[in-house]
């Protein structure tokens, strides 16, 4: 017997670095432009304003190593990323508190379909179809807070073929970690096991099929991506 008239979809879960245990996932909320440099290169105001937010779907999150080249799209760009997971829940967090909500980090990639993105801004459309496609969120193990230390500093780098592409440090957030959660709690309810990726250094830009992927943060390690 069940309750449900067809079979429920199975959740997502990430690997977490150094054990068999796994994170369960409920949302994933992306920080827009939280680079100065990069929003220089997108050509916006580098200019501390409200942050603003976006989301991909949990089943957006591809632990797997490889990167399938998406449909409708021919200028696909990578943004390498801090990912932080949450723990705890809440809503208007205060910011003294907020770091006590983070269980841990990882490694992440927010893939873009940046034709689609940039028809999207010319239309004023949401930009769904451009940033929450089918696994355009790779992901490295996460790695327990305790583990990884103080996230408002360190080096974070992409390469593409062994050439680096993005090159900045943690510290060069807009909107620091503390921030980002005791915001967005304001605007959502934030539970144990969302997501927030908290934005991208300069230096985006396209990557083809047969590319070879390294994204690294200080502290936390590598993630390797194979665009297929």
């Amino acid at each position: 017997m069940t309750d449900f008239v067809i079979a429920p979809p199975a959740g997502t879960a990430l690997p977490v670095a150094g054990g068999a245990a796994r994170f369960p996932v409920r949302r994933v909320y992306c920080i827009g432009r939280n680079y100065a440099a990069h929003a220089v290169e997108m050509g916006h105001d580098p200019n501390r304003e409200p942050p603003f937010f976006f989301q991909k779907n949990p089943d957006n999150l591809d632990p797997s190593g490889e990167f399938p080249y998406p449909g409708q799209s021919a200028d696909v760009h990578h943004e390498v990323e801090l990912a932080v997971a949450l723990g705890r829940g809440g809503s208007d967090i205060p910011l003294a508190e907020a770091m006590d909500h983070v269980w841990g980090y990882a490694v992440a990639l927010d893939m873009t379909r940046r034709d689609v993105q940039d028809e999207a801004k010319r239309l004023k459309r949401p930009w769904d179809t451009s940033k929450a496609f089918e696994r355009s969120a790779p992901i490295g193990p996460l790695v327990p807070k305790a583990a990884f230390g103080d996230p408002s500093k360190g080096a974070i780098s992409l390469a593409v073929n062994g050439e680096i592409r993005q090159s900045g440090d943690l510290d060069q957030m807009i909107w620091k970690v503390p921030e980002m959660i005791s915001y967005l709690s304001g605007l959502f309810e934030l539970k144990a096991g969302d997501l927030i990726y908290s934005g991208t250094p300069a230096g985006v830009g396209p990557v083809q099929r047969g590319d070879e992927m390294l994204g690294t943060i200080e502290g936390i390690g590598d993630i390797k991506i194979k665009v297929g």
